[in-house]
């Protein structure tokens, strides 16, 4: 479950038929050209496919395939499912079948199948496995091409910088158990991550079990439970693993349950400690040591080996004893050098022979085949040396044991320092998931509301509907509302909003940020992985899975990468060979300690070594992995590579107005009084008025007037009596003896109230300013005028300009009336306005701009945009707070505040120029190295590069891309952000 809401992502709350839908795209006609709705319906009625989509990753495939759709007549309705791969269309078989809508989405580079027979919308799962012993970027593809050949198993992703597979896969036809036996099989470990029902799951500890039987009884007491959806046991690990409904059941009733089940109560049930299981920290930290140690004990063994051949050969006291005979021209030189180079080369490089095994076996070659051939023909051809050298007594020969277990212990350490590089770039999740507070205060309420009780508990440990009580400077335990208590909250490590925000009774609270000063008792709505964290750190945690189009790009590289650096190699060596023997070049040319073969030899095994086609393949996720995780800091989620590199395109952004430009709901900008009143005084004569109404605008009114209130909180306003509401016009009523109306023009001439001139140049001032004027009338003569609207967010005009100076055109795309866009857009400074704007016309406006070959980015609160969302070649919703799970968008934008819409953009120009110098480090690397391995140099300089020096050169390469896109965690907004002092609205 918790995959399938992350998979939501993209998808809308509304159902349609068999789907969870995403918004449609709504921009081509329903009916054929030229045929109405009428002709249609005597055509015959209307008929629904399904069809299976392979290939989408992300919502702006799923765009793509509604598109697609719709260009075809007679398609009344088009619905793309990206979590399970199918797209619903219903169409007018008269003009238009299935077979032809297939052709469409094939035609759109996806791949289609008809369903014949869909009754079940919950038949695909998504399971998430970590996967051990990927070493290059040719492991993902092998893997990848291994699971898609699987019956059951429609979509795999897997990413070399997380080491984590997402499976989509139908549990009837195969389960995850198989899936990781079949990972099992292709060479890899695996460990379960998430299954597709782990949405509300909870692991227990059992202690006191001593039978199968008690587990057996525990299992059946849990599962009688109201709520508990599935139970599973695992005795050897004293563990139950519980899924349930959060609605009707939690944590509590279980550890509860487990503690007064039997009869001598000896069962106690506790939280499953983490760490214990397969969390990817602690993997990632054994792995850390597992490659140092190694390290380290290569390192023991090949010191002595480096310093028999290069350094004591210069030492003669030292020199005389080594070159010592044993038997033959065998010396103890070599001896020495064989025997401790042996356990470096099968030993502490035993990796290198499985990975090449495991790869070699399914018909694929990765970087490990490459250190194995250059490494064995290093040794082998050493130990050949050592064999002659016993058995004549005139050979003479050079040993390479030096260059085989220097190699080795050089790459290990690139390998060390790599995944050390790499565990820094998925520090996001980690800060992300130890914002949530170890422990939280649950309170006990009598019917009345009065504390009865307070407990502490661990926090995982919260059902909904507790009551939780907040302390000074403590973190917030989980999603939820203020019942009591005000207090100011620092959400900066959610929305990255860095002044606190105040919070009163009937206020949101998110989970996992820091209460500042006042005590709050807060009503937890959503627990666990339904939290608005949890649902980020699944959010990050998928756009880090998905890969950027550009990725491609080094895939099909790494296909054909070391087959081509084998035959490079060979062909070197073969080349240098046959040159020596031809007598292609002077003998001076070879070192006094090597004849024309070992020579071509170490030139071979160079090539061989030095080539990396890892460096090629972190390129890539090793930016957006640190790109997306500095994003989330900064409260910009961005939904992986696609959206990444849309971003960093667009040079046009379409604006929503209410909500995205403007604040959102109306509130008093100006008050002018005719009288001579007390402004309070006054205020409490209108609010008592509007108490009793429901209207927005008087809303508006009771929230300004409650300022001039000392008990702001639940103000007690005058008794009004004789109330009435006039609809369209305004409410009137008897408050303190004085006749009260409140309203527009017509209601104050209909009760024959003279409206003065004052009052009439106020009215069609606050007109022209896209205001609405209200007028107030006390005992029949006018007293005041007040001014409210939608205001312009803080900041808007300096944002558009920002955008200007950035070469981003920005356009308004609205469904207000002309007046109130056109005095908008002016006070922003947009240019172009389009207003009264439906939202399947907003989606039109979009796809103009892309046809004049504009790349736009779509700007909305999410409700009304989703269409234009979609439709765009990039989608932000703005202010979506705690529901970020649901949106239509590519990037989601926690705050309300606009500056993120440039933070988004210049966030994803950054991380993409840091892809393109990564790319462009990795590909030179490859192309200077492999010239200069293979001795391009050696013949006008004499410079040789050893093998040894080859093989850290190779290392280093992978580490220096890690460490470029490390880079980007010292990403700063650009500095006229830093400038902009976004404040808070004023009210004149």
């Amino acid at each position: 479950m918790a995959t399938k809401l992350l998979a939501l992502a993209c998808i809308r709350k509304e159902s349609y038929g068999d789907l969870s839908p995403r918004p449609h795209y709504p921009s081509m006609p329903k009916y054929p050209k030229g045929v109405t709705a009428q002709e249609t319906s005597l055509q015959g009625s209307e008929a629904k496919a399904m069809f299976s989509v392979m290939g989408m990753t992300c919502s702006a495939c799923a765009g793509s395939v509604e598109k697609a759709v719709k260009r075809l007549p007679g398609i009344k309705e088009a619905v793309v499912d990206v979590l399970n791969n199918k797209a619903q269309v219903m169409f007018y078989p008269s003009f238009v079948n299935e077979e032809s809508i297939r052709e469409a989405i094939e035609d759109a580079g996806f791949q289609a199948a008809l369903i014949q027979d869909e009754t079940d919308d919950k038949s695909v799962q998504v399971c998430r496995i970590r996967i051990n012993g990927m070493t290059c970027t040719s492991c993902s593809p092998t893997l990848e091409n291994a699971l898609q050949a699987v019956p059951g198993v429609q979509k795999v992703q897997v990413a070399l910088a997380t080491e984590e597979a997402q499976i989509h896969h139908d549990p009837k036809i195969i389960t995850y158990n198989q899936l990781m036996e079949k990972i099992e099989e292709t060479g890899f470990g695996a460990v379960l991550v998430s299954t597709g029902e782990d949405m509300s799951k909870i692991n227990l500890r059992i202690d006191g079990v001593r039978t199968v039987n008690s587990m057996r009884m525990l299992e059946n007491s849990l599962q009688a439970l109201p709520g508990v959806q599935a139970v599973q046991t695992s005795p050897e690990l004293k563990k139950i693993a519980v899924s349930y409904k959060p609605d009707m059941t939690g944590p509590r009733n279980f550890i509860k349950v487990i503690d007064s089940t039997g009869s001598s109560r000896r069962f106690k049930a506790t939280i499953y400690p983490e760490g214990e299981g397969a969390g990817r920290e602690s993997h990632r930290k054994e792995e850390i040591k597992q490659y140092f140690r190694s390290f380290l004990w290569s390192l023991i063994f090949t010191t002595p080996v480096f310093l028999t051949s290069m350094i004591f050969m210069y030492i003669p006291g030292i020199k005389h004893g080594l070159d010592t005979k044993v038997v033959n021209m065998l010396t103890i030189g070599e001896v020495i050098r064989w025997v401790l180079s042996t356990p470096v080369q099968f030993i502490i490089g035993r990796r290198f022979y499985t990975g090449s095994y495991k790869a070699l076996r399914h018909g694929s070659a990765n970087m490990d085949v490459l250190i194995a051939l250059g490494t064995n023909a290093a040794y082998f051809y050493s130990v050949y040396t050592v064999i002659r050298a016993a058995s004549s007594p005139d050979f003479e020969g050079t040993d390479f044991f030096e260059t085989s277990a220097m190699l080795i212990s050089f790459i290990l350490l690139g390998k060390y320092l790599e995944v050390l590089a790499k565990g820094k770039t998925s520090e996001a999740i980690a800060k992300l998931m130890n914002l949530a507070p170890e422990t939280a205060i649950l309170l006990s309420l009598d019917e009345e509301g009065n504390v009865i009780s307070e407990e502490e508990i661990d926090s995982r440990l919260i059902q909904k509907n507790d009551i939780i009580k907040i302390i000074p400077g403590a973190k917030v335990a989980s999603d939820g509302f203020v019942l009591w208590g005000q207090s100011h909250i620092n959400e900066s490590m959610i929305t990255g909003e860095a002044r606190p925000v105040a919070k009163r009774k009937g206020d949101t609270v998110i989970g996992g940020t820091v209460n500042e000063n006042g005590v709050l008792h807060i009503k937890a709505t959503k627990v666990g992985s339904e939290s608005a964290l949890a649902q980020i750190v699944r959010l990050v945690e998928s756009a880090q899975m998905a890969k950027a189009p550009v990725q491609k790009f080094a895939d099909r590289i790494s296909k054909y990468f070391v087959p081509l650096v084998i035959m490079l190699s060979f062909s070197t060596w073969l080349a240098w060979f046959l040159a020596g023997k031809l007598h292609g070049y002077p003998e001076s040319w070879i070192p006094s300690s090597m004849d024309s073969f070992e020579l071509a030899l170490q030139f071979g095994i160079s090539v061989m070594v030095i080539a990396c086609p890892c460096a090629l393949g972190l390129a890539t996720p090793t930016a957006v992995m640190v790109g997306t995780g500095v994003g989330a800091s900064l409260g910009v989620l961005i939904k992986g590579g696609q959206a990444l590199e849309g971003a960093h395109k667009v040079n046009c952004i379409v604006f929503d107005k209410t909500g995205t430009l403007t604040v959102g709901k109306p509130v008093v900008v100006n008050t002018r009084l005719l009288k001579n009143v007390v402004l309070h005084e006054f205020y409490e004569l209108v609010a008592a008025t509007e108490a009793n109404s429901e209207h927005p605008l008087a809303k508006a009114i009771i929230e300004y007037a409650k300022k001039f209130r000392e008990d702001e909180e639940n103000p007690a306003w005058p008794e009004a009596r004789d109330f009435v509401s006039i609809t369209g016009h305004g409410v009137k009523a008897i408050v303190r003896n004085k006749e009260v109306i409140v309203g527009n023009k017509s209601l104050m001439l209909e009760n024959n109230i003279v409206i003065p001139v004052d009052a009439q140049d106020m009215l069609t001032e606050t007109e022209s300013m896209a205001q609405t004027g209200i007028l107030v009338s006390i005992d029949s003569e006018v007293t005041g005028v007040l001014a409210i609207s939608d205001p312009v967010k803080p900041g808007a005009q300096e944002v558009i300009s920002i955008l200007k100076s950035m070469n981003v055109r920005s356009i308004m795309v609205t469904g207000d009336n002309w007046g109130t866009a056109s005095s908008i857009a002016s006070q922003i400074g947009i240019e172009t306005v389009v207003a009264e704007a439906k939202p399947e016309q907003k989606a039109e406006k979009v796809k103009e701009l892309q046809a004049e070959g504009y790349a736009v980015a779509m700007v909305g609160d999410g409700i009304n945009d989703s269409p234009a969302l979609v439709a765009a070649d990039v989608g932000m919703a703005i202010g979506a707070g705690t529901d970020i799970a649901i949106e239509a968008a590519d990037i989601v934008l926690m705050k309300s505040n606009l500056e993120d819409v440039i933070t988004a953009i210049h966030l994803s120009r950054k991380t993409f120029s840091r892809i393109r110098l990564n790319y462009i480090w990795a590909l030179g690397y490859n192309i200077l190295g492999i010239p200069i391995a293979a001795g391009a140099l050696f013949p006008s300089t004499g410079f040789r590069l050893p093998p040894w020096i080859a093989g850290a050169a190779m290392a280093a390469s992978s580490v220096s891309v890690v460490c470029c896109s490390l880079l980007l965690k010292n990403y700063e907004r650009p500095k006229k952000l830093e400038n902009l002092e976004i404040g808070g609205i004023q009210i004149e």
